[in-house]
């Protein structure tokens, strides 16, 4: 018989192994994706942690009100001694969303396991905020760290497509306003070389923040100078970019707080306070 009529190699009856108990074997799934895991800090004596144990009420409370469409809440850490902020940080933990803004003062913001409270930090800046997203990153997220070189950038012969997408980008961005649909640029979908993208990435320069959130693989987001323009880039649990796109908007909804996660995280916070008195 030819070679091809044989049936191919790894298939049909006996090409698996199988476990001790015959079930068949199958390819591992990606074991990295980040959920909600409730944390339990010891506390001997709540008496001694007053102040941490009010604070964390407090914030539960200010969840429901920003759930509810209320303005963001901020709450100074200053005035807790070292095992009251010790217990505030147990308690809170690392989230999936964390910020940094350069500029003066360069700020580090870290969300929480609680979706939309915020732990910010910085020189004389340590405080938590309760938000979608602290009001800051908007405020600052712009400020310009290297330059918008614009049309004037230098193009070579393969720099085709990008002066266009620039254009396009740089009229959305000054016709921004908040009642504005949306605006995406694909760069996935559309035809462009390395060379287009080093261009564009000079073109449009670097405001101050940039955001990461992780999940299921990550999602980087970086403010460009041209302002409300974003670019977001998602990354698989490989670490490998299958989407990459400009938003122009005043914050990508993939590093926002939805009210249902305020909703949920006032409950949970509340769990963990009774679980501590």
């Amino acid at each position: 018989m030819a070679n091809f009529h044989l049936p191919p190699m790894g298939f049909g009856p006996g090409s698996q192994t199988d476990d001790a108990d015959g079930a068949p074997q199958y390819m591992p799934m990606p074991q990295d994706m980040r959920v909600y895991a409730p944390h339990l800090p010891e506390v001997e004596d709540s008496s001694a942690y007053s102040p941490a144990l009010a604070l964390l009420e407090a914030i539960a409370t200010a969840c429901d009100t920003v759930a509810a469409g209320g303005a963001q809440v901020g709450f100074d850490l200053g005035d807790l001694d070292t095992q009251n902020r010790s217990l505030m940080a147990e308690t809170l933990g690392q989230g999936e969303v964390s910020v940094k803004l350069r500029g003066v003062p360069a700020i580090a913001i870290q969300e929480s396991v609680f979706a939309g409270v915020w732990v910010l930090s910085g020189h004389g800046i340590d405080r938590i905020e309760v938000a979608a997203i602290p009001e800051i990153v908007t405020k600052r997220g712009f400020e310009v760290t290297r330059p918008a070189q614009g049309t004037d950038t230098p193009r070579n012969p393969q720099v085709l497509n990008a002066p266009p997408l620039y254009v396009e980008l740089k009229d959305k961005s000054g016709a921004y306003s908040q009642q504005a649909e949306l605006h995406v640029v694909n760069l996935s979908l559309l035809p462009h070389s390395e060379e287009d993208l080093v261009w564009l990435d000079a073109a449009l320069g670097q405001g101050a923040a940039t955001i990461l959130s992780r999940g299921y693989g990550n999602c980087r987001v970086t403010a460009t100078a041209l302002p409300h323009v974003w670019r977001v880039q998602y990354f698989n649990s490989m670490d490998t970019l299958i989407l990459d796109t400009f938003e122009v908007t005043d914050l990508p909804e993939v590093v926002l707080a939805a009210s249902e996660d305020l909703e949920d995280s006032s409950k949970r916070l509340r769990q963990v306070l009774e679980a501590i008195r």
